[in-house]
């Protein structure tokens, strides 16, 4: 649908124009003003998703909300808008996001507060730029900008080694998506447009499409983070502050398989579905072996970011997944299973392990330490928080009934009509995850109070409260209602299978 009313516009600038206010609110003096006007602007945002929701047609896969205007005209540059299936939902747990980083910020960070509330509303309106751009530049404008908040993020209120982690980040990601660049001029001068769709039917040979799909893979497969090139991500996660590592968990790795999904499966499928079985065993060894990486961590937040790449390996691998099934069942309907449990992974992912990275950040406020052996019996002075970490470590293991369940539960039951030794492999995440999340839940709220101070601690604030109600109504929603998202995806998923299996040569 094209609407009168440039609701995207206004979720990608309302944050963006919020943060210049939020600038000239002065030092740490007005803190509370730049804690308000955040406050204002993520509530706005999370409202003006309700229309984008409630008047979504779930019935075709076209683009919806639609806003085209010609940006720079002599290189045919547009500024062009549109959400579908795939990309709303992505949109609406972007703006879901940034109020928990708010809430969760309120009473943490205490220096340089305007600068850092700037910074997160600033993510968001590009986070929301690259999830609507329907045109190949101003995709990539969104997708370089979001990084300079991230980093400053990091840089400016991470911890020790800030300054190692946000240079890291910034070379890894920056660099992998350099030849992404010179992929999509090569589309656009053979399409004759930088509209994305008009990517699509364009005929390229196997030669072309596995040199593109490498350029994509090399920009998309450091966002995710897949094994190898995942090494950013722990030390990233680790010196970030808590909004960081919820905004990096919960909205920038999903940046990378969405990018899978509306570049490389409809764009090179022939090349997708050559190296399918190089996708598939990356996203195996991400399940397998950095679930036994997380087992080793004694640090709490370096445990949750391998679990984070764990957890990410199944939603590239139900993406690349349907090329197996199809080819072992014949039907394309098949496949739908597969996909649509990677899109609900991601959203789960984002909710359960973004809530985890919230508890770590509250616990380290307060005791100022990460490593596991420092904490232990939390429960006790800290009822309700255990209470709501206790259901975010059991999505996280993927207990039924959590959102964690869903999407790891169709993605292993759509591999078997695949591939039996793929479900196998990817099923050891059940155990694998629950040996890490357990042990680490273990030691820090049941194990021994190895610490006095631990036991004069305060349960969490009003403020803290409500974001981990926000998060826990989402994981819970899923996990009970997963019908709710299913039926937002199904139309859009549908559509992007029929590409997938087209033969572009």
């Amino acid at each position: 649908m094209t609407t009168t009313f440039p609701l995207l516009s206004v979720l990608i600038w309302l944050p963006i124009i919020s943060a210049g206010v939020i600038m000239m609110t002065g030092g740490d003096e007005n803190a509370n003003w730049a804690r308000w006007i955040a406050m204002v602007a993520s509530v706005i945002g999370l409202l003006l998703c309700i229309p984008l929701y409630t008047h979504f047609d779930v019935n075709t896969p076209k683009m919806q909300f639609v806003e085209n205007f010609v940006w720079i005209k002599a290189y045919g540059v547009h500024y062009g808008l549109g959400v579908d299936g795939i990309s709303m939902p992505m949109v609406i747990l972007t703006t879901i996001t940034t109020l928990v980083v708010v809430l969760a910020s309120w009473t943490t960070i205490k220096t340089k507060v305007a600068q850092y509330m700037a910074a997160f509303l600033v993510m968001q309106g590009m986070m929301v730029g690259v999830f609507a751009a329907t045109d190949a530049i101003l995709f990539y404008v969104f997708w370089e900008g979001m990084l300079i908040p991230i980093y400053l993020s990091i840089g400016i209120w991470g911890s020790a080694n800030r300054s190692y982690a946000s240079i890291k980040f910034f070379l890894f990601t920056f660099f992998g998506s350099a030849l992404m660049l010179v992929a999509l001029l090569y589309l656009r001068i053979h399409s004759g447009s930088f509209a994305i769709e008009s990517f699509y039917p364009l005929k390229l040979s196997m030669i072309v499409q596995i040199f593109i799909f490498i350029a994509f893979l090399l920009a998309f497969a450091v966002k995710v983070p897949m094994w190898p090139v995942h090494t950013w991500l722990p030390d990233a996660h680790t010196e970030a502050p808590a909004g960081g590592s919820v905004v990096l968990a919960a909205l920038m790795l999903k940046m990378g398989v969405y990018g899978f999904l509306r570049f490389s499966l409809p764009i090179v499928p022939n090349a997708c579905q050559q190296l399918d079985w190089l996708m598939i065993v990356l996203s195996l060894i991400a399940i397998v072996y950095i679930g036994f990486v997380a087992i080793a961590q004694t640090d709490t937040k370096r445990l949750i970011a391998y679990s984070s790449v764990a957890h990410m390996g199944f939603a590239t691998l139900g993406c690349f997944m349907i090329y197996l099934i199809v080819k072992a069942t014949g039907n394309i309907a098949d496949a739908y299973v597969s996909l649509e449990g990677a899109m609900v992974q991601m959203i789960s992912h984002a909710f359960s392990t973004g809530a985890l990275f919230v508890g770590v950040g509250v616990l380290y406020d307060r005791l100022h330490t990460r490593n596991i052996s420092d904490f232990g019996g939390i429960t006790k002075p800290m009822p309700i928080f255990a209470s709501f970490m206790m259901l975010f470590a059991m999505s996280n293991v993927g207990l039924p009934g959590t959102s964690g369940f869903v999407g790891e539960f169709m993605i292993i039951l759509s591999s078997f009509q695949g591939n039996f030794w793929v479900a196998v492999f990817a099923a050891s995440t059940l155990v694998i995850a629950s040996a890490y999340t357990l042990w680490m839940f273990k030691r820090v709220f049941f194990g021994q109070v190895v610490r006095t101070e631990i036991a004069a601690l305060k349960d969490i604030s009003a403020l803290d409260t409500m974001a981990f109600t926000i998060l826990a109504a989402v994981v819970l929603l899923i996990g009970v209602y997963p019908q709710g998202l299913l039926r937002v995806l199904h139309a859009s998923v549908g559509h992007l299978l029929q590409l997938a299996h087209v033969s572009k040569l």
